[in-house]
């Protein structure tokens, strides 16, 4: 018996006026796995997750998440969300921070709390405001905001923006620890190492699906050596209808 998928949509579209920056869109996530959206800017991926998120309604179509048809209340409480864009509070502590966001999901122990920040490599600096930290050290407290109350599924929007590649690293390898522990993660990347440590892939460009599979199924079925040449064959084949997605 298949497992049920986490996340499951069908024709799922977003228009914005004249723009469809979700077109018709078809896939599913299933559990335990890091599922990567790999496009480039405006393929999409922040949208899609905003939309599978509840953030924004859909213009047509729908989608599934944890069982539930979003919007829905009870899905925001079992899902994580690190957006591109840091929301912190730049003049409250890292501890505020987390706590305000374990309130949220009514989880504001304090060892929740403690165990969040820990986790995140922020112990030492958990009593400093946020403005005083680096780039790099808001996203790992981001990080924190988002995983504090123990979600089943976890949104990650460029996670790795501006950080270093020693955090990069650090980043992903909590990112498989949680894989274990039977989260399941949704990201979306623009870079192909990144792309390269996700269990499966979806190609994305200009709202449309363009191709699906672990990295190494892409390559082979689009007969290229690198992810970036797959990415660029697949919309290749996209536009003169050649390699079927």
């Amino acid at each position: 018996m298949h497992p049920t998928p986490v996340i499951q949509t069908r024709a799922l579209t977003r228009r914005f006026g004249r723009i469809t920056a979700v077109d018709q869109l078809d896939f599913q996530v299933e559990p335990g796995i890091t599922y990567g959206l790999l496009g480039p800017n405006g393929s999409g991926k922040t949208t899609l997750i905003r939309l599978l998120l509840g953030i924004l309604p859909a213009t047509a179509g729908e989608a599934h998440v944890l069982g539930r048809r979003v919007p829905d209340r009870s899905v925001r409480a079992q899902t994580g969300y690190m957006p591109q864009a840091t929301a912190l509070y730049e003049d409250l502590t890292v501890r505020e921070n987390v706590s305000f966001y374990a309130r949220l999901h009514d989880a504001a122990s304090a060892s929740h709390i403690s165990q969040a920040v820990g986790l995140v490599g922020l112990t030492e600096r958990a009593d400093d405001q946020v403005f005083t930290l680096s780039g790099g050290l808001k996203r790992r407290l981001s990080l924190a905001c988002a995983l504090v109350h123990g979600p089943a599924l976890l949104f990650l929007d460029e996670p790795t923006v501006g950080v270093d590649p020693q955090l990069r690293v650090q980043f992903w390898e909590h990112f498989r620890s949680l894989n274990q522990q039977g989260v399941t993660i949704l990201v979306s990347t623009h870079v192909m190492d990144e792309a390269e440590r996700c269990h499966r892939l979806g190609l994305l460009q200009d709202g449309r699906l363009l191709a699906e599979g672990s990295a190494q199924e892409l390559r082979q079925r689009s007969g290229k050596a690198t992810l970036e040449e797959a990415f660029l064959r697949f919309a290749e084949g996209h536009g003169n209808e050649g390699i079927p997605p």
